[in-house]
């Protein structure tokens, strides 16, 4: 292994928030400096390198600080890679900044280190945009949320009566409760959508609760922070749209496509992967790169577990989000994948096997494939005979009587 080079010239770095240690290794002579992690700094680095012939520095993935290292090389045209620091770590007990720095150079010269995938620089800015977005989102559920068990607090119902407590009719119905301590039927029945279910009684005895003055003045506030996150989440849904090329605009509209996926889902997905699938071998290796495909545990010939691998946590959970609006469509394969899967393998696992098969399908798609939906009625294709004589047992033993030839001939039929 120590004949066998790659790179003759190379530079392994230590990257910290303050201290960078570079060890420049050129043939089996190593030179290791350190250097400071401020802009001119980096600079200093990657014309150190470059002066020298550096064909490839490698860095650990430390937190977000390899990202200026790895920017500025990327601006000064140096090759480089970012690699996971559980994939290189060194023998216990020489853990020290220079020790680190000459393993990793090490580790690249003899080309034993497996580079992570890093999107090109406006694909990252987008990621940014679309995670940020994100975490808007679920901030402001997380306030809704709050305002619910508040409400119930107050012993203020309406969540029993409608399905969606942002909406609009529920906003103007909350803004009545708190603004107007004795409003009637008749305000509420004037704030009410006309395809609601309930009625005006039922909903007024719904939002008849027990409010203190101090309450009224605390969910008047609580409402304001979700309507200022509202217009905080629309203004960063403006910069991603200003922010995207007209081949992510065409990539989103084939997405959307796919039961389960919408524009934000679809703007979320490309954001991690990009819409240029060559960069993974197949689709295999797109799922594993995402942590939605079954793992491999197998020992003495005895597999022990098939849990799914630690991958893009941010994608995983934007496919498993998708995968529970998918199973509500009732005429997809994907809802019948589902319905076959969780009655035997439970929900979470349902979810996920149908969230790998959605990125299977997004695979494709890029690669310039139109979608098209298997149907509800795929499974029903196959072992036909079987199902239907497993069906008529379990009639009998119901006490329902199929006559023989009724059966024979639903046999010879062929399916529709």
């Amino acid at each position: 292994m120590e004949d066998e080079v790659y790179y003759e010239r190379c530079a392994g770095i230590d990257v910290h928030k303050k201290l960078l240690v570079v060890c420049l290794r050129i043939g089996r002579k190593s030179e290791v400096r350190e250097f400071g992690t401020l802009t001119h700094e980096i600079r200093e680095i990657a014309a150190w390198l470059k002066s020298n012939g550096c064909q490839m520095a490698a860095m650990e993935s430390t937190g977000s600080y390899w990202k200026p290292v790895y920017n500025i090389f990327e601006q000064e045209r140096l090759p480089a890679m970012v690699c996971n620091a559980y994939h290189i770590k060194n023998v216990p007990g020489r853990k020290t900044d220079m020790n680190d720095a000459q393993w990793i150079a090490k580790c690249l010269s003899q080309g034993l280190l497996n580079p992570s995938f890093v999107p090109d620089r406006e694909q990252r800015e987008l990621r940014d945009m679309t995670r940020f977005r994100k975490s808007q989102i679920e901030e402001r559920s997380r306030n809704i949320n709050r305002l619910q068990k508040f409400l119930e607090g107050a012993n203020v119902k309406l969540g029993d009566w409608l399905s969606d407590v942002e909406g609009k009719s529920a906003t103007e119905l909350l803004e009545l409760v708190i603004g107007k301590p004795d409003f009637t039927v008749d305000d509420v029945a004037a704030h009410m959508h006309g395809n609601m279910k309930s009625t005006a009684a039922e909903l007024f005895l719904s939002l008849e609760g027990s409010i203190t003055p101090m309450q009224r003045e605390f969910f008047a506030h609580v409402m304001t922070v979700i309507r200022q996150q509202t217009a905080q989440i629309e203004k960063t849904d403006v910069m991603i749209q200003n922010c995207l090329s007209a081949n992510y605009k065409a990539a989103v509209q084939a997405l959307d496509e796919i039961p389960g996926i919408g524009r934000v889902s679809a703007e979320q997905i490309l954001a991690e992967t990009g819409t240029d699938m060559s960069r993974f071998h197949n689709q295999h290796s797109l799922s594993k790169w995402a942590g939605v495909c079954p793992g491999n545990n197998e020992s003495a010939g005895k597999r022990k577990s098939g849990k799914t691998p630690p991958g893009n946590k941010t994608l995983k959970s934007t496919l498993a989000q998708c995968a529970k609006s998918a199973k509500k469509n009732k005429n997809s394969f994907f809802s019948a994948q589902y319905s076959r899967l969780v009655t035997h393998r439970g929900k979470n696992r349902a979810t996920m096997a149908v969230a790998h098969s959605m990125l299977i399908a997004i695979y494709f798609v890029l690669c310039g494939c139109p979608f098209r939906d298997l149907g509800a009625d795929y499974y029903n294709q196959f072992n036909r005979e079987k199902k239907i004589k497993s069906h008529v047992k379990q009639l009998s033993k119901l006490g329902v009587i199929i006559p023989d030839d009724l059966l024979r001939s639903i046999q010879e039929r062929p399916p529709a």
